[in-house]
């Protein structure tokens, strides 16, 4: 007698290859739809104009680097066209935005489909403001002519009077790669990466590097100071012969592991025809495979502060008593992040006859002192503006001031409504980072994040994927405020505003990069804060009020708060978040505008989702002191760390070590 199959074996074997069949038809599905929009899109590129960069939360009204109190005039057949649309928008948004929370299980897929369906054409958003009020509500009846004046426009001036334009700008200089005195590989290389003229920095810096005198240059942010002293580097080694088995010859050292990557890649893409050996060496990559690359043998290595130390006191093979030129770049930020101590280290131990280079975006105290201690009779170049403004001229900034219950929700609608754009957030700590990130791609509003406590090699492959990307969120700490060249990025927005004005400059340097660049900023501002306007209006930075009505934030509070009641580890998340933004807003200098005791906590909470404060650990005393102060804490709390056996912490995991304890380790 033959028995039957079980039944579980019979139902659950077609359902689950049925399953696996639909999600590789939903897979092969979207890969279509994605083609098929990304042609649609380049077709329709060239009605694009540099105004539809312009925010449209509505109507074409919003975010407007206008004053508060003043608005376009508009004709009766306009309002009636834009009344008639924004009651069909806002029944949209409406449905949108209420269930917004309550579907965050839906699947992403049929979510997608719906988004796609209301998403504008390329050519729909090409329309500049003014002209959109008119030409939005009857895009089928006027789309021609739109199209017509966009074309008129792209059209712009000739190419000739563009150039010249630019070179007369300052930022670039009459001098030509091709002019210098380098070696034929790397002027090869140059001209097939399009690098013909050169900026002022480079202008001004290269020729003395070419002589082999030290150099403390000072130039904003995205001025060209990589190529600066990578091209004189190459130039000394290939011309003294440098082989792997000399060992190191050049080191550049930067204080990120992103700009260390970012300058391997320049370095790599110039000396291509070069024979000699680079690579990069930085902070949470596997170590054993560096050691075996620096034993064989590397001639120009770029490094983070920690790692390069590491591999000096560590690494046997590491050979480096030949270096010929020393680069420090972005000095100022190095000694902020706390490698002072590192730097003295790795000064020390390189040899005294060499050539060294020291470039910063800004000179404080401390980098003149780092400059006495590397530099031997420096020459001294500074890149200085014609006006009195510290950021670039094609950047566009603006603050809007937003009570602390509301941010989120703000922030929300805003990234909600560029989407389609290329937007980086900044925030003040790891875990609010991690936080939004996993909040916002909970509910289905994909963002990626890069922050201090995230793997290196998730690190890097979210940076790299960023730039390659023509649109995307990317929420970061600091971290990535300094030197990245990421390119055509559309919005900087500040959630959790600056210490500094200088890290405020920093940060909106990652947009409006090169002579032509154009990009926008915006700074969130609680109304206590508004004290930090005069800070940066002295340090000529000039910013506008930005308008944005109540009536346009997407209301969704009381479903944000049901999901981080709900949902555990959001909860947990959202806690850690509340903890770390409360310390880092407690640890600002300028008391005057940050001050924590004059927060309502209760409002505080509401951004992060909390009907009610929650119960944490703040010691918000403890640590205005500490940093205020600069010491660790009072007096017993001195006495019991030196009391700890190993003196293992958060900032030392590493505890208490002898002197002639070699053991390796990863920093």
């Amino acid at each position: 007698m033959v028995l039957p199959q079980p039944p579980l074996y019979v139902v659950t074997k077609p359902i689950r290859a049925e399953k696996w069949k639909d999600r590789r038809v939903m897979r092969k599905a979207k890969k279509l739809a994605a083609k098929q929009i990304e042609r649609d899109r380049r077709k329709e590129q060239g009605l694009a104009s540099d105004e539809d960069d312009e925010v449209i939360m509505d109507d074409g009204k919003d975010f407007k680097p206008e004053p508060v109190a003043e608005e376009p005039a508009e004709t009766k057949k306009s309002k009636k066209r834009k009344k008639k649309k924004k009651g069909e928008a806002q029944e949209n948004e409406a449905e949108e935005v209420e269930d917004k929370a309550a579907e965050t299980l839906e699947p992403p897929a049929k979510k997608r489909k719906k988004k796609k369906k209301k998403a504008k054409s390329p050519a729909a958003e090409a329309a500049p403001d003014e002209e959109e009020e008119d030409d939005d509500a009857d895009e089928d009846e006027e789309g021609v002519d739109v199209e017509e004046e966009e074309e008129k426009k792209d059209e712009g001036p000739p190419a000739e009077e563009v150039q010249d334009a630019i070179h007369s700008s300052g930022f670039f200089s009459d001098t030509r790669f091709d002019s210098l005195e380098i070696c034929e590989p790397l002027k090869k290389a140059l001209k097939e990466h399009n690098f013909e003229r050169m900026t002022e920095i480079q202008a001004k810096s290269i020729p003395h590097l070419l002589k082999g005198k030290d150099v403390l240059a000072a130039a904003k942010t995205g001025s060209g100071k990589t190529l600066a002293f990578l091209v004189p580097a190459c130039d000394l080694l290939y011309n003294v012969k440098f082989l792997p088995r000399n060992g190191a010859g050049v080191i550049a050292i930067s204080p990120t592991r992103e700009l260390a990557n970012q300058i391997y890649d320049v370095l790599r893409n110039i000396s291509k025809y070069m024979s000699q050996s680079i690579a990069v060496v930085i902070g949470g990559m596997n170590r054993k495979p560096e050691a075996e690359k620096l034993a064989k043998g590397v001639n120009i290595l770029v490094a983070t502060p920690g790692r390069l130390l590491d591999h000096m006191q560590n690494t046997k093979g590491f050979v480096f008593h030949n270096l010929v030129n020393l680069t420090i770049d972005e000095a100022d930020r190095i000694l902020e992040v706390g490698f002072e101590e590192e730097m003295n280290l790795i000064i020390k131990m390189l040899p005294k006859k060499r050539q060294t280079s020291l470039f910063s975006a800004t000179q404080t105290r401390k980098v003149a002192d780092l400059a006495r201690l590397s530099l031997s009779k420096p020459v001294f170049v500074e890149v200085k503006t014609q006006d009195n403004v510290s950021t670039v001229a094609g950047l566009t900034q603006g603050y809007v001031v937003c009570p602390a219950q509301t941010r989120f929700l703000l922030l929300f609608t805003f990234l909600k409504r560029n989407k389609d754009k290329k937007v980086m957030v900044f925030m003040s700590a790891c875990n609010s980072v991690k936080f939004h990130d996993e909040l916002l791609n909970y509910i289905d509003l994909p963002v990626s994040c890069i922050h201090g406590h995230k793997k290196q090699s998730a690190r890097s492959s979210t940076y790299y994927q960023f730039c390659a990307a023509e649109t995307g969120i990317l929420i970061c700490t600091d971290v990535a405020a300094r030197g990245l060249d990421i390119p055509k990025v559309d919005w900087i927005v500040q959630y959790d505003p600056p210490d500094e004005p200088k890290e405020y400059i920093h940060r909106v340097g990652r947009t409006a990069r090169g002579a032509s660049g154009k990009g926008k900023a915006l700074l969130f501002l609680m109304p206590e804060e508004l004290g930090f306007l005069h800070y940066l209006r002295r340090a000529g930075v000039p910013v506008a009020e930005y308008s944005f009505p109540s009536s346009k934030i997407a209301n969704i509070q009381s479903q944000l708060e049901r999901v981080i009641e709900k949902n555990y580890h959001l909860h947990r998340s959202s806690r850690d978040a509340y903890r770390s933004y409360m310390h880092a807003y407690a640890a600002h200098s300028h008391k005057d505008c940050y001050d924590v005791h004059k927060l309502d906590l209760a409002q505080v909470a509401k951004a992060f989702g909390f009907a009610h404060p929650p119960k944490v650990e703040l010691n918000l005393k403890h640590t205005a002191r500490k940093k205020a102060t600069g010491t660790k804490g009072t007096l017993k709390q001195q006495l019991s760390a030196k009391s700890s056996g190993h003196q293992f912490s958060a900032d030392n995991p590493y505890g208490q070590r002898d002197a002639s304890d070699k053991r390796q380790f990863s920093r």
